[in-house]
């Protein structure tokens, strides 16, 4: 038995060791590529190790520094006022839901479930975002569209809130004279910081990495653009710059490919530097919140 212990734990820890080494190789050859000459990912393609290392795609980013910084700088605060704003709706939506007593709690719970499964389309949706409300080329256009509030994240909210934050605890907070909003506040807020770090990381990835809003709803106000929506321009530029350098002497020596790889390693840092601190929070929160009840 115990032999069949330490075969079974020794291929639980090779299987995990695979799964690591499938995340974590991408990105080094992601970040390989981009130190990585052209010609030689021409000739070689890529590899793990620079065959031969050039910084030339760092040093085309570099000339535009002052736009890659003010397109951080309006990642951070869509990210941040987005994550916040969801964050706040989320709770607000998942409470009432988690309480036994709301009337009408099964009608909206099936609403809510309704949402996820079928929705009114990329067309309806645009146009009323853009004819009723008007939100074109304004910084709502980059927040409110399809990543404000998630149905999903409700359901784990609510299901995390029914699951760890006991009835009786509430019941003794309503005898002392608490009203709703104050056990929401002092008691369910302070007990839910796990699945509250865990829809925080997810919301604010998914602002991160957003660039359809860009797309669809800013036109003329391009000083709006996150940095997804600025690297997508310069990649845009690198792909016209290189089909017109084709036929020239110095064709294959532009950085085409190696500055796609520099651009996701651009994009990628934040979210590898901000994700080790909500781990520990994330995992707990995802495994609790996750199932459906």
């Amino acid at each position: 038995m115990i032999y069949r212990n330490k075969c079974f734990q020794l291929f639980m820890h090779l299987v995990v060791l695979f799964l690591a080494l499938a995340c974590i190789i991408p990105f080094l050859l992601l970040f390989s590529s981009s130190i990585t000459s052209e010609s030689s990912l021409t000739v070689n393609g890529y590899s793990l190790i620079p065959g031969e290392i050039s910084l030339a795609a760092y040093d085309f980013l570099w000339t535009t520094k002052d736009s890659i910084l003010r397109a951080y700088g309006m990642s951070f605060l869509i990210t941040a006022t987005g994550t916040a704003a969801n964050l706040i709706l989320t709770f607000l939506f998942a409470y009432p839901l988690s309480r036994k007593d709301l009337p009408g709690r099964r009608f909206i719970s099936f609403f809510l479930f309704f949402t996820m499964l079928f929705n009114g389309g990329f067309v309806s949706t645009y146009l009323i975002y853009s004819n009723v409300f008007h939100i074109n080329d304004t910084l709502a256009a980059m927040i409110v569209p399809y990543l404000l509030m998630n149905a999903f994240y409700v359901i784990m909210v609510r299901t995390y809130i029914m699951s760890n934050v006991p009835d009786e605890v509430l019941e003794a907070a309503r005898i002392d004279g608490s009203n709703e909003f104050q056990n929401l506040i002092r008691i369910v807020i302070p007990m839910s910081r796990p699945i509250l770090a865990t829809v925080a990381l997810m919301s604010a990835i998914g602002y991160w990495n957003n660039w359809t809003n860009g797309v669809y709803f800013i036109t003329t106000r391009t000083d709006l653009y996150g940095i997804q929506n600025f690297l997508n321009s310069v990649m845009n530029n690198v792909t016209a710059l290189s089909s017109h350098s084709t036929g020239l002497s110095n064709a294959q020596q532009f950085p085409s490919v190696s500055i796609r790889m520099a651009l996701a390693v651009i994009a990628v840092i934040p979210v590898l530097i901000a994700y080790p601190f909500f781990q520990k929070s994330f995992v707990k929160g995802i495994t609790i919140g996750s199932v459906k009840g």
